[in-house]
C-alpha cells in the first residue's frame, strides 16, 4: 500500500511539474483556453486587420504585436497605428515579436511575416516595425538574430522601429528590450522611436491599450515620425 502511495504521489508531482512548465512556455497572458484556438483567433484577428486601410496620402506598412492588431479594441482598426499620417496598412499578429519564439503560434516573428505583407508596396515607403514586449523572456541572441533577419528582409525601405512602453505588467523587463533594440538599430542603421516616457492608459490586464491608450500612443509615434529627416528625393 505504502509503495502504492508513493507511486501515485511521484505521479502526480510529475503532472504538476509539466502543467508548470506549460505556463511557463505559454506565458501567464497565454495559460488560458486551448492554445491551437487561441492561434487560430489571432490569425483570424491579423488577417481581418490587415483587410483596413486608414487615411490618405503615402503608402506606410505598420508590423507589429497585439498592440498593433488591436487586441481587446470593440474596433480593431482603431489601433494606434490608424493615428499615423499616410495610407496605413497593418501587419500585426498578437504574441509576436523581432525574436523567432516569441509566439507559440509557429513562424510570426516579424522578419517571419514581412515578406508577404511587403506585397504590393511601392519601393522606398515607410516601413514602421513596432514591438518588443513579447520578447521580454527571449534570449538575447534570439532577438538579435530576429532582428538582423528583419533588417535584411527590408533592405531597400525607410525602416523605423519603435521599441516597447512600459506596459505594468512587464515594466521590469522592458529597459533590457528597449536597450537591446536601440543598440541593434543604431548598428544597422535604422531609426529608433523609444516610448520610455509615453504613458498610455492599459486595460486591466495591464499589458494592452485602451482605446484612449491607443490614441496616445499613436499621436506619440505620428508626431516622432514627423520629426525624423525626410529622406532625399
Amino acid at each position: 500500500m505504502v509503495s502504492r502511495r508513493r507511486t501515485l504521489g511521484v505521479a502526480l508531482a510529475a503532472l504538476l511539474l509539466a502543467l508548470a512548465g506549460v505556463f511557463v512556455l505559454v506565458g501567464p497572458e497565454r495559460a488560458t483556453g486551448s492554445y491551437a484556438e487561441r492561434c487560430a483567433r489571432f490569425d483570424v484577428d491579423s488577417a481581418t486587420r490587415a483587410g483596413v486601410v486608414t487615411g490618405s496620402g503615402d503608402p506606410v506598412l505598420v508590423v507589429g504585436d497585439s498592440w498593433s492588431a488591436g487586441l481587446g479594441l470593440p474596433d480593431p482598426a482603431a489601433s494606434w497605428p490608424s493615428r499615423l499620417e499616410g495610407r496605413v496598412r497593418v501587419a500585426g499578429f498578437s504574441g509576436s515579436g523581432f525574436s523567432a519564439h516569441a509566439s507559440g503560434c509557429g513562424a510570426v516573428s516579424f522578419a517571419d511575416r514581412v515578406p508577404a505583407a511587403l506585397v504590393g508596396l511601392p519601393a522606398g515607403a515607410l516601413v514602421v516595425v513596432a514591438g518588443g514586449l513579447n520578447d521580454w523572456d527571449r534570449p538575447e541572441a534570439e532577438v538579435r538574430a530576429g532582428f538582423t533577419a528583419l533588417v535584411a528582409a527590408l533592405e531597400g525601405r525607410r525602416v523605423v522601429v519603435v521599441g516597447p512602453a512600459a506596459a505594468p505588467a512587464r515594466a521590469a523587463y522592458v529597459p533590457r528590450v528597449d536597450a537591446l533594440l536601440a543598440e541593434l538599430s543604431a548598428a544597422h542603421g535604422v531609426a529608433y522611436l523609444a516610448p520610455r516616457d509615453v504613458a498610455p492608459a492599459y486595460l486591466d490586464d495591464g499589458l494592452h491599450l485602451t482605446p484612449a491608450g491607443h490614441a496616445t500612443f499613436g499621436d506619440w509615434v505620428a508626431d516622432q515620425l514627423g520629426r525624423l529627416p525626410r529622406p532625399r528625393a
